[in-house]
């Protein structure tokens, strides 16, 4: 039976890692998964290297190593985090090299700490870039307000970026907007644009948690039928952002830059481990497949779509049902762009929480292993 993983690419998308751990590279496993499942990239996170440091074995040498040289605790983090985005950059070199700079990355994220500080990303990143020096690198930036504005510039000097925690159509506008703008900035200015790539993250998942949560409450106070939309919002809104994706990067503006070498910045469906137990552990890879596509999938989707999965273009599928749900949504009282303002808060939250137990994480280990 044909892997369903390795069938992905001849529909037009890149299957991504959402996971990062040292033994990925060390062991094998990494250039197993480039191979056998054709593996394009590799996403990670602060929540992951949280897990990664301390849940595994894999940073004790390189501990000792930054504890005996009296390194600081942002030192111990930037040369762990740092030291893991290189290796699994340089695994997925020849698949960048392959598809002539169109795949093969890997994300790093800027300090959520950051993440209303313009001046403070656009900084950071281009420490980030210097600092790893390879051309498959992308940087994260969360679609904040502050946020999108850094993309510009950065697109603007030529260093791929990785836009995140994007929820709302509205929003992923003004992502692509600051992508066209820092590209057109660019080929102004005389700079090459073939290699500055990007992708937009809508994290999907946490959708449906957020609108079948209120849906339920709208059945049990005696409309039954509003149960019935459950788990059909994300997915929904994954198609409305794919068909604004089409004709954002088509007509005269777009077709100038793309003359001048431009690659299109892709939708990248994040978030896509089912929550739900009710629902199909592989329907956030099977409803989003189509051309132009990233899906970077956590290890359990990874698996499951590799063991059961069926690909076969979708994304594109009943757009007019996709409308009709907003529609009733709003008939419910369901608003909608609240839903996705708070997920934005709630996501940057998440994820700051995560950078500042990582730290407190390495503050503890660096403690143990300078008094073993």
């Amino acid at each position: 039976m044909a892997n369903p993983l390795a069938q992905l690419s001849k529909l037009g998308q890149s299957p991504w890692y959402d996971q990062m751990t040292r033994s990925l590279v060390t062991d094998g496993t990494l250039k197993k998964m480039i191979e056998e499942d054709g593996l394009r990239g590799l996403t990670s996170n602060p929540t992951i290297f949280e897990k990664a440091i301390s849940g595994s074995k894999d940073y004790e040498e390189a501990l000792r190593g930054l504890v005996g040289k009296g390194a600081e605790l942002g030192e111990i983090y930037d040369a762990l985090v740092v030291e893991d985005i290189a290796s699994a950059a340089d695994v997925f070199l020849p698949v960048y090299e392959n598809t002539k700079g169109k795949d093969g990355f890997v994300s790093i994220e800027v300090s959520p700490l950051l993440a209303h500080d313009t001046a403070g990303t656009v900084k950071e990143a281009k420490r980030l870039h210097s600092k790893l020096a390879r051309p498959n690198v992308m940087i994260k930036v969360p679609a904040t307000s502050e946020g999108i504005p850094a993309v510009e510039e950065l697109i603007s000097e030529g260093i791929s970026v990785n836009v995140t925690l994007i929820f709302s159509v509205e929003v992923y506008a003004q992502v692509v907007e600051a992508y066209l703008k820092g590209l057109e900035k660019r080929v102004a200015k005389g700079g090459a644009v073939d290699k500055v790539a990007s992708v937009a993250s809508f994290f999907v998942s946490r959708i449906d948690s957020a609108v079948d949560a209120q849906l339920e409450k709208i059945a049990k106070a005696g409309r039954p039928e509003a149960g019935e939309l459950a788990g059909k919002a994300a997915i929904a809104n994954a198609k409305l952002a794919y068909e604004r994706f089409q004709q954002l990067f088509s007509g005269r503006r777009w077709e100038k830059l793309a003359a001048a070498g431009a690659q299109v910045q892709r939708p990248l469906w994040a978030s896509t481990g089912t929550k739900n137990p009710k629902y199909s552990d592989v329907l956030y890879i099977e409803t989003l497949i189509g051309p132009d596509t990233v899906n970077t999938m956590p290890p359990a989707t990874y698996d499951a779509f590799r063991d059961h999965g069926k690909a076969a273009a979708a994304i594109t599928d009943d757009l007019k049902g996709a409308y009709q749900l907003f529609d009733k949504l709003k008939e419910f009282g369901i608003n909608f762009t609240a839903v996705t303002d708070e997920l934005t808060v709630a996501g940057v939250k998440s994820f700051s929480e995560s950078y500042n137990n990582l730290i407190a994480v390495i503050e503890r280990r660096r403690h143990e292993v300078a008094h073993a």
